[in-house]
């Protein structure tokens, strides 16, 4: 008993000496995470270097990009074929995918031979052998007669302008075929297919293995995002920014980069980390000076490192008693399945003994265990080094995402990783050390590359058919020239109905008269009070103006919220609170007893009679207030100041926002004579002459129109350009079947015309991976103010994702590509076909006064225009060229509806004097 436990000692004691021994002969090949941070910094330099414009072309890593824009959703579906060439044997697989669940994807295979000739022989000998395969292929699957699309795994370097062409930049692995490099493998392929003629295939994607193992993970877990392979070589391979990428236009979404990372060190970079292992590995390579990094941490090159530093430390007499045989200086007698075998944890000794036996150095035990060190160092090394370069992937992930932890899954392939014992447990910690603030997962993938080409290629097939669809389902809302000018043509037309007395009753564009015959000239003189009345807010004002030499206009407001039982009350309880409100303002300002003349905002249809006269049309905007319809709303008011019997008023005149708009700018710039609102809702008003407002009485002079020109297709006149999205937007609001216009482009409806559409893209399996969430269902979860965001130029994708998950949308970075073309298509129809509403309006102002060129300015406010990234320029681009003959001049108001609501009381004042004097 005790001389077994005695020698069990001895041993333990033995090996721990052996194995410092070692431990300190190959010192430089052990790193500290210190050293590992610094290769991970280093690497995360060259990721910069390949991705940059400038310092691409001198770039040790290349990163190639793949025009791989999107990872599988799992809304694939469809029959593909798959080709994979990169090694020496030839596959052809047939992959279909559907939607089962238990069974999505099947697989049948065939293996081909490459041999030697074909592959050192001509390119068009190369490409006709795989062209035949495919015709056998094909044959035996009874599918000549389906032009199926076709993934081609392809895995040497090769440059990608798009995703179905790639160019040779060099061949590696055996391959050597003339003729080749240099150029496009797909069109060599095509020509191939076509000699033969008896069957038509249609390559929609070259990719490299690395992006097939992505591609292939991506589809069992869609967090994939990075590929790596670790087995004869290695490399790797992530979705990058697109804005990052120089080399790519655009950069709205991602792309995957093949980094080509096997090269990495080949500037130098890695010098100090290098053995004299690894410049003898090196020396004696087909390729010296390149894939330096390969040639550390690969399987090709695993085994012969550990063959040459058994052979240094025989030669110093540390192992085997210092003798060598004509084996052990044989180069690939020892191979990397070799060191999978020895580092087994059971067996590893045993195996040991046998492979060293077999090179005839007569290894003791101490040797075994030696030699068994030795390998774990080395392969323990090329882990580490993964581990660093990953880790740099990794970091560039969590940065280029803004997150605080990262979660995402790497896919992973090749023998080394697959066949040794302990290397993806060592990979695995050594990431999490370096990468503390991720959580990881390593996916292995289950059959290769080959599938991930099919994969590519269900995915560009799905998004090619995606994008169609989108286009087709957009292209309703993209608007011609010729279309816009018949708009114009068209408000035009309604304009004159809305004027003329026999068709102003049906007519839709009512061209109210407003009874404001002049705007501001500068002598307007007093203290005003203005009401304003228009959603769900309501304001009271003072506004004092002071004319002379130095005109000022200062206000004191404050506001008051509407609550929803009084919108949809009673007119008499509206109209209390209003007289409520107004009574809190006097007491706050102290001006209880003045009788201060009143101009009151009421920015709904109404049909007016006099300045101070206004009978409500229709209520618009959510009011439901009974008894107030075909009613004069100033009588309203005066009658709820009597019952209050606390102040009086001078109600002198009503006003629509719009005039409001158009005085305020007036004020400043005497050439506004147009007033528009792009808001919550959407109007205009213009000075038209007196005699063509058939409806008032008088030739003299002009009068201000306040058109309602939300209203304008009403009677289907704009029918043939709306779209079922607008239909449904119509169908779905408080009045349907009116202000239609208004529906098409005003800020109320932007969002819900955006959410009908995403609801109908998401129906059809083209967004949110098919799944409409509750909030989606919600009707006005879309705020115009999420369009206004989601199309700001300086908005990243991210961003654009961070609004869509306030919303609850759980959004890919495709998604929100989608999603914010969408917005930009919907806002822009309606900043163009309001620019045509306008460029009617102006250019009847210039033919109205028989000019050939018109000079005028329109006053314009409203939070669509103001707030809107876009908006603005599109619309008065659309003005300019749609009214060419006018030079329009567009002027930000400053407060119409309070500023304007007194400026125009205030001309009306003025004209109540002359018409008393003249009197």
């Amino acid at each position: 008993m005790i001389a077994a436990q005695l020698l069990a000692y001895y041993f333990t004691e033995l090996k721990d000496d052996q194995l410092k021994k070692i431990d300190k002969y190959l010192y430089s090949m052990r790193f500290s995470d210190d050293t590992l941070k610094d290769v991970m910094n280093r690497f995360r330099r060259e990721i910069e270097n390949g991705l940059g414009r400038d310092t691409n072309p001198t770039a040790t890593l290349k990163m190639l990009p793949t025009f791989v824009r999107s990872i599988p959703d799992g809304s694939e579906k469809g029959d593909f074929i798959a080709l994979d060439l990169g090694g020496s044997n030839f596959r052809i697989l047939r992959v279909k995918v559907t939607r089962d669940k238990k069974q999505p994807v099947q697989m049948e295979s065939q293996v081909y031979d490459t041999p030697d000739d074909i592959i050192h022989g001509s390119g068009s000998r190369l490409f006709d052998h795989v062209a035949d395969c495919l015709g056998d292929f094909m044959e035996k699957q009874q599918i000549k007669d389906k032009k199926l699309p076709v993934g081609f795994t392809f895995s040497f370097p090769c440059a990608q302008t798009k995703l179905d062409e790639a160019v040779l930049v060099t061949w590696t692995k055996k391959f050597k075929a003339s003729g080749v490099e240099g150029m496009d493998v797909v069109k060599l392929l095509n020509k191939a297919i076509k000699k033969r003629g008896d069957y038509e295939a249609d390559i929609m994607a070259v990719v490299n293995d690395t992006v097939g193992t992505m591609m292939t993970c991506g589809f069992d877990d869609q967090r994939c995002e990075v590929g790596i392979i670790i087995g004869t070589g290695t490399n790797a391979c992530y979705m990058e920014e697109l804005r990052h990428i120089d080399l790519v236009e655009g950069d709205e979404g991602r792309m995957c980069i093949n980094t080509e990372w096997g090269a990495f060190g080949d500037n130098g970079s890695l010098e100090d980390i290098r053995t004299e292992f690894d410049r003898e590995i090196d020396r004696g390579s087909m390729n010296p000076g390149k894939q330096l990094f390969e040639k550390m941490a690969s399987g090709m090159y695993m085994g012969e490192l550990v063959r040459l530093i058994l052979v240094k430390m025989a030669k110093e007499g540390l192992l085997f008693e210092g003798r060598i045989t004509p084996e052990l200086l044989t180069k690939g007698k020892i191979e990397t399945k070799h060191v999978s075998a020895i580092e087994k944890t059971k067996e590893g000794l045993k195996k040991c003994m046998e492979i060293l036996t077999r090179l005839g150095v007569e290894p003791s035990d101490e040797d075994c265990l030696a030699v068994q060190h030795v390998c774990t160092i080395v392969s323990f090394r090329s882990a580490n080094l993964v581990a660093a370069t990953l880790g740099g992937i990794l970091s560039r992930l969590k940065e280029n995402k803004g997150v605080a932890r990262l979660r995402t899954t790497v896919g992973i392939d090749g023998s080394l990783y697959k066949m040794h014992p302990q290397y993806s447990r060592r990979l695995h910690k050594t990431v999490r050390r370096l990468v503390p603030d991720s959580d990881v997962r390593f996916l292995l993938s289950e059959s290769g590359s080959a599938k991930g080409a099919a994969m590519v290629t269900a995915v560009a097939y799905r998004l090619t058919e995606q994008a169609r669809q989108i286009q087709q389902t957009m292209a309703e809302f993209r608007l011609s020239k010729a279309q816009l000018l018949e708009v114009k043509k068209r408000m035009r037309v309604e304009i004159e109905r809305g004027l003329k007395k026999d068709t102003h009753k049906e007519a839709t564009v009512k061209m109210l008269p407003t009874f404001v015959r002049r705007t501001p000239d500068g002598t307007e003189n007093g203290d005003f009070l203005a009401l304003d009345l228009g959603g769900t807010n309501f304001r009271v004002l003072l506004v004092k103006i002071r004319s002379g030499k130095r005109r000022t206009v200062e206000m004191h407001n404050k506001i008051y919220a509407i609550p929803i039982e009084v919108m949809q009350g009673t007119g008499e309880e509206l109209f209390d609170h209003i007289v409520f409100c107004i009574s809190d303002f006097l007491d706050y300002m102290g001006m209880k007893s003045a009788r201060l003349p009143l101009g009151f905002t009421f920015s709904f249809p109404c049909h007016q009679t006099s300045l101070d006269a206004g009978i409500l049309v229709t209520w618009t905007k959510g009011f439901k207030a009974t008894d107030c319809e075909g009613e004069d709303v100033v009588e309203l008011l005066r009658e709820a100041i009597k019952r209050k019997e606390e102040f009086e008023l001078d109600v002198v005149a009503i006003v629509n926002d719009t005039v409001g708009t158009m005085m305020t700018c007036a004020y400043e710039e005497p050439t506004c004579e147009v007033g528009l609102i792009a808001g919550t809702g959407s109007n205009a008003c213009y000075m038209e002459e007196t005699k063509n407002i058939e409806i008032v009485e008088g030739n003299e002079g002009r009068m201000c129109v306040n058109m309602e020109w939300g209203a304008f297709g009403d009677n289907g006149c704009l029918d043939d350009i709306r779209t079922k999205y607008d239909q449904a937007v119509d169908e779905n609001s408080l009045n349907e079947g009116k202000q239609r216009y208004e529906k098409m482009c005003s800020g109320m409806y932007l969002g819900e015309i955006v959410r009908q559409i995403l609801i109908d893209l998401t129906k059809r399996g083209y967004l949110f991976r098919g799944q409409i969430s509750e909030t989606l269902k919600t009707r006005g979860i879309f705020e115009t103010k999420f369009l206004s965001q989601i199309e700001s130029d300086r908005l990243a994708l991210l961003q654009v994702r961070a609004i869509l998950q306030q919303l609850g949308l759980d959004s890919t970075c495709d998604d929100s590509i989608i999603v914010k073309e969408v917005c930009g298509t919907v806002s822009r129809r309606a900043a163009q076909i309001c620019g045509a509403g306008m460029a009617a309006v102006v250019d009847k102002i210039r033919e109205n006064r028989g000019l050939g060129h018109l000079d005028i300015t329109v006053g314009v406010d409203g939070t669509l225009y103001k707030l809107h990234p876009h908006f603005s320029r599109i619309f008065q681009q659309t003005v300019k060229e749609l009214a060419p003959k006018c030079d329009v001049n567009f002027l930000l108001s400053e407060d119409g509806s309070g500023k304007g609501a007194a400026l125009i009381t205030a001309v009306g004042c003025r004209q109540r004097e002359l018409d008393a004097q003249q009197h």
